[in-house]
């Protein structure tokens, strides 16, 4: 089935290519200003998102606090192709004469292709209608696909609100986050959403002073349901408890290629008598990439520290070659000076990566990071990243990282 996706999705692109061919002489560019888009999916409902066009070679897109800073646009005849950062996942459209955009969000790794529509001069994400029937600022204990065995998980809804009903926070799991979300309570029902270039997310809920109950949308290939109930108290567990190294081992060990395909291990010169950090991480993960900007910045600031980083990349490409040029084109766009070896390509299924590293418990969130001390011992590991959507759990993360290797370093 997944085979006759990927002819379906080839067939798809390669005829749009060819519709592109039919107007050659059409030279439309992006005009500037701010746009509103959106991706339909399940239900009649949609994911909607803003961006302003600076140039006719960039523009920003919008979810709350993040700005998603886009510079690798390119025309081919009567279409625009908006390459997002860092990911491999792009927007291909026509431009109308009205200055609007029609076309397709495409993710080649994944074998997905949706249906992607913006309109020109247009800023209004979510529209407020009658306003907000409550305020539901503050912590929402939150269950996801509950009852569901094999799905069923936790999250903390974080939330701020303003008088007009507009809406910004997160839902964090014990995973990660699910970024920056966006949007508004319109009357007792709330809608909120986010795109940044990996991925697509949209959450509705009818909502009371102290309940929530809606459906939580990723694209349009992915629908659960979820529950949530005010509890300013809530806290997840302990997101250093989850994995850990089983009975019988007290290090770490594994020997992957790095991109000019040469084989490095925790023995090599560079790591020893250092403090080395591993990161389990995939180029396609958005919480990899908040994670990875935050030790690419500390390691340049603490390089002349007794301290290493090394990446474990997970990646989706179908081949070797692909998944090296995802790594250095993450690697060069975000400047990581330390080392991403490439643990496993074709894809990123947590089962098989823990196979990779049969030490661990079980490799139960991209990213993962695993703190080892000069001797080469584990001394803690790190389930999911709480990035700046989180706001003060992020700063908490970092206070957390940076005094627990300082106590690694004087050791």
């Amino acid at each position: 089935m997944r085979y006759i996706f990927g002819l379906i999705l080839t067939a798809l692109l390669f005829s749009c290519k060819n519709d592109i061919k039919t107007n050659p002489q059409n030279s439309n560019q992006l005009k500037p200003g701010t746009y509103r888009a959106w991706i339909p999916i399940q239900d009649n409902e949609e994911i909607p998102f803003i961006f302003k066009v600076e140039s006719d070679k960039t523009l920003e897109i919008y979810n709350a606090d993040e700005i998603i800073v886009v510079d690798e646009i390119d025309y081919q005849n009567d279409s625009v192709y908006i390459n997002l950062p860092v990911f491999k996942d792009f927007l291909v459209a026509k431009i109308t004469e009205e200055n609007n955009l029609s076309g397709y969000y495409v993710s080649p790794d994944r074998n997905r292709k949706v249906p992607f529509e913006a309109t020109y001069k247009n800023t209004i994400r979510f529209g407020t209608g009658t306003g907000a029937a409550y305020n539901i600022e503050g912590v929402w204990e939150t269950v996801f696909s509950k009852g569901v065995e094999g799905d069923e998980y936790i999250a903390k809804g974080i939330f701020k609100q303003q008088d007009d009903g507009k809406v910004t926070g997160t839902f964090r799991t014990t995973t990660g986050d699910y970024r920056y979300l966006e949007g508004v309570l319109d009357g007792t029902r709330l809608k909120l959403s986010t795109f940044d270039g990996a991925h697509a997310f949209y959450f509705t809920a009818t909502v009371t002073d102290s309940t929530m109950n809606g459906y939580f949308y990723s694209g349009n290939h992915w629908k659960e349901p979820f529950e949530a109930k005010r509890n300013a108290n809530y806290e997840l567990p302990s997101s250093n408890t989850l994995t850990y190294l089983k009975e019988g081992y007290d290090s770490l060990d594994f020997v992957f290629p790095n991109t000019s395909d040469e084989l490095m291990s925790l023995k090599d010169d560079r790591f020893k008598d250092k403090v080395v950090v591993v990161q389990i991480m995939g180029t396609w993960c958005p919480n990899c990439l908040d994670e990875s900007k935050y030790y690419a910045d500390f390691y340049k600031k603490n390089k002349d520290k007794d301290i290493e980083f090394v990446a474990l990349a997970f990646e989706y490409a179908k081949d070797k070659e692909a998944a090296f040029s995802r790594i250095d084109r993450l690697a060069s766009k975000i400047n990581i000076n330390y080392p991403i070896l490439l643990a496993q390509y074709g894809g990123a299924d947590k089962t098989k990566a823990q196979e990779k590293l049969p030490m661990l418990n079980h490799v139960l969130s991209y990213p993962t990071s695993i703190f080892i001390d000069k001797k080469g011992r584990v001394r803690k590991i790190h389930t999911g990243f709480n990035g700046p959507a989180t706001g003060e759990k992020y700063s908490e993360f970092k206070n957390e990282f940076e005094n627990f290797v300082a106590e690694l370093l004087s050791e």
